[in-house]
């Protein structure tokens, strides 16, 4: 990647970023305040992932599900229907808002606005060479994955657009997605991912022809 555009890419996460957390601050603490009244536990839910060449980091969402929920259940698979989850939860899931506070894990360099999707730690002794490539960039609120199918996908199809967008990065593609991800919040689609049909997350999979992302 060219490091011209990797340095206007981090300015634009770091003054997004800010300006989003400033205009959104009323809507953070309104949500904040009614997971607090409708649901025992903490605000926000951190969780260990992965972020850029394997480094860990702590990962911020608003809290939807009941404490303890990766213990308990299907563990880390989610359903619509999932009883773990609270009613604040469900609103917050099928809205996205849930991912709100990731908007300081990009002020704080952790992730950027786009990229591969962060994975867990239990994931990643399960990845051969080619998944590995997710790991050279900053991990991405939202990605080529996500406008491609988003919980529609495979976990074995979305590592494989993940690494179509390292190989096809630019400033231009970054603009898309964040358009294209826009649509997809508002019309909901695919917020839950399958994983009785589509398999689990460390599926490995094989290295695809290089294609061209402008036309998507």
């Amino acid at each position: 990647m060219k490091l011209f555009p990797l340095f206007i890419k981090m300015l634009t996460d770091f003054f997004a970023s800010l300006v989003g957390i400033v205009i959104l601050s009323p809507l953070l603490l309104c949500i904040a305040i009614s997971i607090k009244l409708t649901s025992k536990g903490p605000v926000f839910f951190r969780q260990n992932r992965i972020g850029r060449y394997g480094k860990i980091f702590k990962l911020y969402k608003f809290r939807t599900m009941v404490v303890g929920a990766e213990n308990i259940g299907a563990g880390l698979s989610v359903t619509g229907n999932d009883a773990r989850i609270t009613k604040i939860g469900a609103i917050l899931r099928k809205t996205s808002m849930d991912e709100l506070p990731q908007l300081f894990n990009v002020l704080k360099g952790d992730i950027s606005l786009v990229g591969p999707r962060p994975t867990v730690p239990q994931h990643l002794e399960h990845y051969g060479e080619f998944e590995r490539r997710r790991l050279e960039v900053k991990p991405g609120i939202t990605g080529l994955a996500m406008v491609r199918g988003r919980g529609s996908v495979p976990w074995s199809v979305r590592i494989k657009y993940d690494v179509e967008y390292i190989d096809n990065f630019s400033l231009w593609l970054d603009f898309k997605i964040l358009v294209q991800t826009l649509w997809i919040v508002i019309a909901r689609k695919n917020v839950y991912y399958d994983y009785e049909k589509k398999g689990p997350a460390f599926d490995l999979v094989k290295p695809v022809e290089k294609s061209d992302c402008s036309e998507q």
